[in-house]
């Protein structure tokens, strides 16, 4: 009987016990212990990721960092507009890149003189556009063509006129580039000579009387403002009129009239039996460099120039460029224009190239009086 009552009892246990599925049980905490596993893997591979990537960017600041590996997943970015950094520059272009583009090398305007049959006429020059901008009708073979000139400023034109009593003198006058007419500052003015006007800035002109005596005008004021400041010849001044070269006892020097010097040069003897000597045709701002021409053994004018003295040193300047120098212009500013065969080498006032500029065959035979930035 007890043993019946026992078996009952077991019996009710039995049934008050939920079955277990051991195999369900062993499926799920497999599935548990992979998820578990899978994000520890995920974060310890993301520490490494991130470790790797601020090595890399540390190495190469510039480059990209590499891609992590893992699943492809495809997604699409939104649209990003890009603002332009106003602070940016463009890139600087290097003029000598703009060889035959004018306006890459030479901003100003460029004052040719062209001569014709009876008519001297100036011609400005900016970019590739030429005109003509002033007139003087003259004489054949007179004192007009021989003395025309035009102000380092380009704003004055200034001439001799044939005069009633000789062939070698005339009326010295002034007028505005693009007026007609003139207007006269003196008389007996010798038009003969390589160089018979002189400019000293934009306003003072010097000139030189028949009896030989050197006088200055000031253009503006229409009057003499000085005599012969000594017994100096074959004068030239920079185009700002602060440095004057000259020859005083057959030795040529530079004065600011403060700092003076002078210097020495030898011109190359197979071409100095052709010539009657050299003058200063040009000078730099700061009195350094001289541009050097001949004097022709007619007194006729010439405007060219063939080579450059560094005055400090007496020393002939190797100038950048190649072909044969026709022709060489300090300007105010700095600027140095070296005329060759075929068109201008550009230098900045340390004679360092900028640039070049084509001269059309038109104008390659034309005096450059002026430049004006």
């Amino acid at each position: 009987m007890n043993q019946d009552r026992l078996r009952l009892d077991l019996a009710d246990l039995a049934e008050e016990v939920t079955p277990v599925d051991l195999r369900d049980r062993a499926l799920r905490t497999s599935r548990r212990l992979g998820i578990q596993r899978a994000v520890a893997t995920s974060a310890a591979a993301l520490l490494v990721l991130a470790a790797a990537t601020g090595t890399a960017l540390a190495i190469r600041p510039e480059g990209r960092a590499p891609e992590p590996a893992g699943p492809s997943i495809t997604s699409t970015a939104p649209p990003v507009e890009r603002t332009p950094n106003p602070t940016a520059e463009p890139p600087s272009k290097d003029p000598s890149a703009g060889a035959g583009q004018p306006q890459s090398a030479l901003t100003g305007t460029r004052y040719y003189l062209e001569q014709t049959s009876g008519r001297s006429r100036i011609h400005a020059v900016r970019g590739t556009q030429d005109r003509v901008v002033h007139e003087v009708v003259r004489e054949d073979g007179g004192c007009a063509a021989n003395t025309v000139t035009v102000s380092p400023d380009g704003k004055r034109v200034a001439w001799v006129r044939d005069g009633t009593d000789d062939t070698v003198s005339g009326i010295l006058s002034i007028t505005t580039v693009g007026d007609s007419g003139g207007t006269t500052l003196a008389e007996g003015i010798s038009c003969l000579g390589s160089r018979s006007l002189r400019w000293q800035g934009d306003d003072l002109l010097m000139a030189q009387r028949k009896n030989g005596r050197s006088v200055l005008y000031d253009t503006a004021a229409r009057k003499e403002v000085g005599g012969d400041p000594g017994e100096e010849t074959n004068r030239c001044w920079s185009a700002d009129g602060t440095w004057l070269a000259a020859v005083s006892e057959g030795k040529p020097y530079v004065t600011d009239g403060t700092d003076s010097r002078q210097y020495t040069y030898t011109p190359p003897e197979r071409e100095a039996v052709k010539w009657d000597g050299w003058e200063a045709r040009s000078v730099s701002p700061d009195g350094r460099f001289v541009a050097v021409g001949w004097i022709g053994t007619d007194p006729s004018r010439r405007d060219d120039s063939f080579a450059v003295v560094d005055t400090t040193s007496s020393k002939t300047v190797d100038l950048p460029g190649t072909g044969e120098v026709h022709g060489v212009l300090f300007d105010a500013d700095g600027t140095v224009l070296v005329r060759r065969g075929t068109g201008i080498t550009v230098l900045d006032r340390d004679l360092r190239p900028l640039g070049t500029v084509d001269e059309p065959a038109s104008i390659r035979n034309r005096a450059l009086l002026a430049y004006v930035p």
